[in-house]
């Protein structure tokens, strides 16, 4: 049918397409347009008022936490 002529030219479809596809997805611009922009809105940068509101919080937490843990342990020793 085709002959060897289309064996070689689906050779190199199958050859060549990973490799255009890699070299154009991974030219710098495209970088810094598709993968630098997502990595941004998905991790934003950290903000010193939003730390400091979940060291609070963790705080808070933690002194919950531990009267709760003292109040079983005076129980316990009465």
């Amino acid at each position: 049918m085709g002959g060897w002529k289309l064996e070689v030219g689906k050779m190199f479809m199958y050859m060549m397409f990973p490799v255009v596809t890699f070299h154009y997805f991974n030219q710098p611009q495209y970088y810094e347009e598709w993968v630098a922009k997502a990595k941004k809105e998905l991790y934003p940068p950290e903000s010193d008022e939003v730390n400091m509101l979940l060291r609070e919080k963790l705080s808070s937490i933690r002194q919950k936490r531990e009267l709760e843990e003292l109040k079983q342990l005076a129980a316990k020793h009465q």
